[in-house]
């Protein structure tokens, strides 16, 4: 370590603030063949490896519809998660099976565009205009429509938000 912590100070610039991550909210539209524009933030900077991506469908039960997209790190841990479910567990494999039938992999182009299947489309009642979400390690894809009517009612209270951040820690 070096004086005043310079050794710790240089891996944490390095390695956290580099990359910030999916944050914010964006509005774009969907072009005449389908395609998505992803923010230019968003996108990966690194090589193949990294524009490899997974939409999957929300899953939450009472939660709006939408489209969560993971990235190559997070969908490492999805495969984690699946492979701990046994085989004999006939109900498990068949709810993967009904989830993974409406994921979607794909890499944005050199413009950034993405497309999205018709079944996660559907899923999510996406049109023409969408919000994108950054959830940092993810983001999600909502209509826009739905998304505007999901805050007409405005915010959470303070409260509820306060609770729900203290038992993160945040």
């Amino acid at each position: 370590m070096g004086r005043y912590g310079g050794n710790w100070f240089e891996r944490v610039r390095m390695g956290l603030f580099t990359k910030a991550g999916f944050i914010g909210e964006f509005r774009h539209s969907v072009d005449d063949k389908g395609r998505l524009t992803i923010p230019a933030a968003w996108r990966p900077k690194g090589d193949e490896s990294e524009n490899q991506f997974l939409a999957i469908p929300s899953v939450e039960e009472g939660s709006e519809a939408y489209v969560r997209v993971l990235a190559p790190k997070m969908i490492a841990q999805l495969e984690e998660t699946i492979s701990q479910i046994k085989m004999s567990d006939v109900e498990g494999q068949r709810m993967v099976a009904e989830f993974m039938a409406m994921a979607h992999s794909f890499s944005c182009d050199k413009q950034g565009r993405i497309n999205l299947n018709e079944k996660l489309i559907k899923h999510a009642q996406i049109g023409k205009g969408v919000v994108l979400l950054g959830m940092m390690s993810t983001f999600n894809i909502y209509s826009e429509e739905l998304r505007d009517a999901a805050l007409a009612g405005g915010p959470s209270d303070s409260t509820t938000r306060a609770a729900v951040f203290q038992r993160f820690g945040l």
